[in-house]
C-alpha cells in the first residue's frame, strides 16, 4: 500500500481533499483530518495516521495488532496509526470510509448542538 493508493481511495468519498497536516501529506473532510502520513518520532516509518472512533480503534488494534497500532502520542485522539506494508487495499478503503463517517456524524452533532 502506498500513500498514492491512499489519496486515489480517499478521494473517491465525497467532500474529501488533499491538504497537509504538519507538512505531511493528507486527506481531509473540510478542515478535519482523515489521513495523513504519520510524522511523529513516536510512529514507525511507512505509517499512515486514520480518522477512526475509539471503539472502532480498540476493535482494529485487538482484531490486528500487526497492522494496527498506536503510540502514546495519539492515545487520547481519535485516530489510529496502520502499518501501510501491512493493510490490504479492501482493508483501507473500509477504513477510509469508516473514518469519513465519524466526521461527518461529528460535523452532524456540532450543526445540531448550534441550533
Amino acid at each position: 500500500m502506498t500513500f498514492e493508493l491512499v489519496r486515489e481511495l480517499g478521494l473517491a468519498l465525497p467532500e474529501v481533499h488533499e491538504g497537509t497536516q504538519y507538512g505531511s501529506p493528507a486527506l481531509k473532510v473540510g478542515k478535519r483530518l482523515l489521513a495523513c502520513m504519520a510524522i511523529h518520532r513516536s510512529a514507525e516509518p511507512g505509517s499512515l495516521v486514520v480518522r477512526t472512533d475509539f471503539e472502532t480503534r480498540g476493535a482494529l488494534l485487538a482484531e490486528e495488532p500487526s497492522t494496527f497500532y498506536v503510540t502514546e502520542h495519539y492515545t487520547n485522539h481519535p485516530l489510529v496509526l496502520v502499518r501501510l506494508s501491512r493493510i490490504k487495499e479492501d482493508q483501507m478503503r473500509d477504513l477510509l470510509q469508516s473514518g469519513w463517517r465519524a466526521i461527518i456524524a461529528h460535523r452532524k452533532r456540532a450543526e445540531s448542538n448550534k441550533l
